[in-house]
């Protein structure tokens, strides 16, 4: 540490990255100014409006972040946009360290033929109505009797539990009562959950799976197949998937139907969603889904209207790995390194992020 410096730090984004990252320069600097920025006037990001609002265990962690407004001397000033509210050239002149944790909270389209048509929604979307989003509304969304997710992420997961719950159920999470309504629809009969990988390679965590068998009243079919291969998770995963299948009420009134190896091509319909095809990811397979409803669980990426964007800092000079973009500016999380990794792989990720910063001051 610093024996005859207090540099000063504001950090862009009040999400699980930002907050770790005030704990560890706290610690590192406990006499320093640290500032959190965000352009919300709640903090915490992600874990307010990003997770799901019944894994309770998971949100909980909000109250150690409450610590550094409550307790360790961090400034939370929220209903500001980096950007646009105070430039970005004016707040690196105001503070020796800037830190941008912005996140990635654009969903990435589903870029194929009739991607646009009215029913297709993206994950991120429905995550942030399902949690209450000041800057989201309902207008425009329903859900049918056919529900189609494309992607095996575990926000797709997420989707899926989220879908099949009661609007009592979701209430009682704290989920607005016009949301239960609208997206725990009573009329919705079947989910088909597509992805473009053989079931080895999705990407949900095999507690996900675990927590589908809970909720009653619903069959699970899936086209797995087992792969031989060296990856043990893998196998599990396909254990996972065929226990779930093979435990559920073959009497039940909804079904959900897991489709691995399968890219979409097109959604059809007039104006509003009708069906969707699919191609074989390898192979010359087709399927089509009829469906009504479609949530995109394809990934994030920076918002198109973001007044501050990484690329346009990244140099040959830019150290991207440990987050530095330039003299006195870095970068972490998800914003660094793309939208994978839960909360923990992003506290990892901003001590990184801290180290490379507590170096670059002591030179």
């Amino acid at each position: 540490m610093l024996s005859d410096s207090n540099p000063s730090f504001a950090i862009v984004g009040s999400g699980p990255s930002g907050c770790y990252t005030a704990q560890f320069l706290r610690k590192a600097f406990p006499e320093s100014l640290i500032s959190i920025f965000d352009r919300l006037q709640m903090p915490f990001g992600l874990v307010r409006y990003g997770v799901a609002p019944d894994h309770i265990g998971t949100k909980a962690i909000t109250s150690q972040f409450e610590r550094l407004f409550e307790r360790d001397g961090v400034n939370f000033v929220g209903g500001t946009e980096i950007g646009v509210d105070i430039s970005l050239d004016d707040l690196r002149r105001e503070f020796d360290v800037v830190v941008l944790a912005t996140g990635l909270s654009q969903d990435r389209p589903l870029s194929v033929t009739g991607g646009s048509l009215t029913g297709i929604y993206g994950s991120g979307r429905i995550t942030r109505l399902f949690n209450g989003h000041p800057e989201e509304s309902l207008e425009g969304v329903s859900v049918g009797e056919s529900l189609v997710i494309v992607g095996h992420g575990n926000v797709a997961m997420d989707l899926i539990r989220l879908s099949l719950l009661g609007p009592e159920e979701l209430t009682g999470f704290g989920v607005p009562e016009g949301v239960a309504k609208t997206l725990s629809s009573e009329r919705l009969r079947e989910i088909n959950v597509v992805g473009r990988s053989p079931v080895s390679e999705a990407k949900f965590d095999i507690a996900m799976i675990n927590e589908l068998a809970k909720i009653p009243n619903v069959k699970f079919r899936s086209d797995a197949v087992e792969v031989t291969c060296d990856t043990p998770e893998a196998s599990k995963r396909f254990d996972a998937i065929s226990k779930l299948v093979s435990q559920s009420d073959p009497q039940a009134t909804r079904e959900v139907i897991f489709r691995f190896g399968w890219t979409p091509n097109l959604v059809g319909g007039d104006s509003e969603v009708e069906f969707i095809d699919f191609t074989a990811t390898n192979g010359p397979g087709k399927l089509r889904i009829e469906a009504d409803t479609v949530f995109s669980a394809i990934g994030f990426m920076e918002h198109h209207g973001s007044a501050i964007r990484k690329a346009d800092f990244v140099t040959e000079k830019t150290d991207l790995a440990n987050g530095y973009l330039s003299q006195g500016l870095y970068c972490v999380g998800w914003l660094k390194r793309g939208p994978q990794g839960t909360i923990p792989a992003n506290r990892a990720d901003a001590k990184l992020v801290s180290d490379r910063i507590i170096q670059d001051l002591k030179i």
